[in-house]
């Protein structure tokens, strides 16, 4: 018997409160890891109005999200990325990234930026497979050693 899981995904804004809902358990996650960081990395992590936002629903369970946020003319920085434990290796932080440049590229943006923490092997892993270069290090993350910057062209 094959069970077919259903996955929505829904672009939204940050106000949505599935979205809200998801990046506190982001934010609980990364000071359980990084304790060490929070004092240095919280101000880079709050976030505007944003009408640049993916919420994946995996039967109308919200379980995954990420958004965008203009860095300059040309270029979009990916932001609050993140899948629940229990939705991991479904491909769902791979969609959202599509999900993402798709949207940026329709807007006209032609490279994204993100930036993640050292000790985010797989998240690192999974940017290199779709096509992210790591390098140096770029506004407001110039400075420090457990960010890892990289980029992509859209």
């Amino acid at each position: 018997m094959n069970i077919k899981t259903t996955i929505k995904v829904v672009k939204t804004t940050s106000e949505n409160p599935d979205f809200v809902s998801l990046i506190t358990a982001l934010d609980k996650s990364l000071w359980e890891r990084y304790p060490e960081l929070k004092t240095n990395y919280w101000g880079n992590n709050v976030i505007e109005f944003n009408d640049n936002v993916v919420v994946i629903y995996k039967e109308d369970t919200p379980v995954a999200c990420g958004c965008f946020k203009k860095y300059d003319k040309n270029t979009i920085e990916i932001k609050r990325m993140f899948v629940s434990p229990d939705a991991r290796g479904l491909g769902l932080a791979q969609r959202i990234l599509q999900e993402l440049e798709l949207l940026a590229k329709v807007q006209e943006f032609s490279i994204s930026v993100l930036e993640t923490l050292y000790k985010q092997k797989e998240a690192i892993s999974l940017y290199q497979k779709v096509g992210y270069s790591i390098v140096d290090n770029y506004e407001p993350y110039v400075g420090l050693q457990n960010s890892i910057c990289m980029r992509k062209q859209i």
